[in-house]
């Protein structure tokens, strides 16, 4: 018979990160809290946000405790978690974004990471080299330190054990499950709500993910101008200096972009229901949860044959070669113009994203914790 566990995460990323990481730490400590109930929860962060993060009622929030360590919040998440995971008596430690803290594999208390990419190795250019330090030795801290690993990705266990030389048999691949909101189907007066608000024509195209270069923006503005008509592209993400470089494009195609980057999860699900084709021509993901986001949202995708990006999509994406923008645009055309290729590539994707579910995910969480726990 299965324990019930105490089982500790670190829990800053669920209540200060808006998108990538903080979704993957929200999802995972709600989809448990949901579906194993009577396991108890603790959540160390240096500093809570209640508007990003509504803890469960079945979890307990662990933060620093006198002036010192909140003037010192990094130094609390590295040196004094451990410390204080003993003294909760945590059956398991769970690592939600590449890092563990400072003796927890002196502690007694069984460790899990996850590790979501190793970009900052592979496209080393992106990064600073300082940044790179810091992150390549959290990376392999937690690695060494961990009794198990979680990659979310095939493309990510086999970049840790070319990188890092692991055993293939300390990491197992869980994909990472959606917001169960991304399967409500909105109401038609609520998507009509979100159209008026952000001045959407009845057919536009829709692009989900920070504006930086490894995202290739550049790729879709290139196949928009090949597109025949004024049907515009809805860009949501955070705006980063890369942005700059895509200035002649941005300015030559400027009636036809709009550019959104404060919106909710709540908004998000109805713009990919309006949108006519979710577009994600990313050079190398460790996931690329909006694929999976826009296919349970009923949105047919077109995303890149690289990197972990077929995982995501399945059998239920269009998919083209990133740098390739011709055969983007004419992805795009064969989606627009042809809705029986249209409908199938929708229904294929909803089948696909039910391997995404929080239920599903939580599952295959729990069984590699208990047998983490009893090993």
């Amino acid at each position: 018979m299965n324990k019930h566990l105490k089982i500790g995460f670190d829990a800053k990323r669920a209540f200060l990160n808006k998108s990538g990481l903080g979704n993957y730490s929200r999802n995972t400590i709600q989809s448990l809290s949901s579906f194993y109930a009577d396991n108890q929860y603790y959540l160390f962060t240096p500093k809570q946000n209640p508007e990003r993060f509504q803890s469960p009622q079945n979890s307990v929030i662990v933060m620093p405790n006198n002036f010192w360590w909140r003037a010192l919040k990094p130094f609390w998440r590295t040196y004094r978690i451990s410390d204080l995971a003993q003294q909760a008596q945590l059956d398991l430690y769970h690592g939600l974004s590449h890092e563990l803290p400072i003796g927890i594999e002196k502690s007694g208390i069984k460790s899990i990471v996850t590790i979501h990419d190793l970009i900052f190795m592979r496209f080393p250019e992106l990064y600073k080299p300082a940044d790179r330090k810091i992150y390549l030795r959290k990376v392999q801290h937690a690695c060494h330190a961990s009794d198990k690993i979680i990659a979310i990705s095939k493309q990510t266990k086999h970049d840790l054990v070319d990188y890092f030389d692991l055993p293939s048999k300390k990491i197992k691949v869980i994909y990472q499950s959606i917001n169960p909101l991304f399967f409500q189907q909105g109401s038609e007066e609520a998507r009509q709500q979100v159209r008026e608000k952000y001045q959407l024509p009845s057919k536009f195209l829709l692009t989900v993910g920070t504006i930086e270069a490894r995202k290739n923006l550049f790729c879709i503005l290139k196949a928009m101008e090949q597109l025949p008509g004024d049907t515009p592209l809805v860009i949501v993400g955070q705006k980063t200096s890369y942005l700059d470089s895509l200035q002649p494009l941005v300015e030559k195609l400027n009636k036809r972009l709009i550019f959104l980057h404060q919106i909710n999860d709540q908004e998000l699900s109805l713009l990919y229901q309006l949108a006519s084709v979710m577009i994600y021509p990313s050079v190398f993901e460790g996931f690329g949860l909006p694929v999976a986001e826009a296919q349970a949202s009923g949105c047919p995708v077109i995303t890149s044959s690289v990197s972990s990006l077929p995982e995501a999509g399945g059998e239920g994406a269009h998919y083209i070669k990133p740098p390739n923008y011709n055969e983007l645009s004419a992805g795009i055309k064969q989606i627009l113009n042809d809705e029986d290729y249209r409908n199938q590539l929708i229904e294929k994707g909803f089948q696909n994203a039910q391997r995404f579910t929080p239920e599903a995910y939580a599952t295959q969480l729990m069984k590699l914790y208990q047998k983490v726990y009893h090993a």
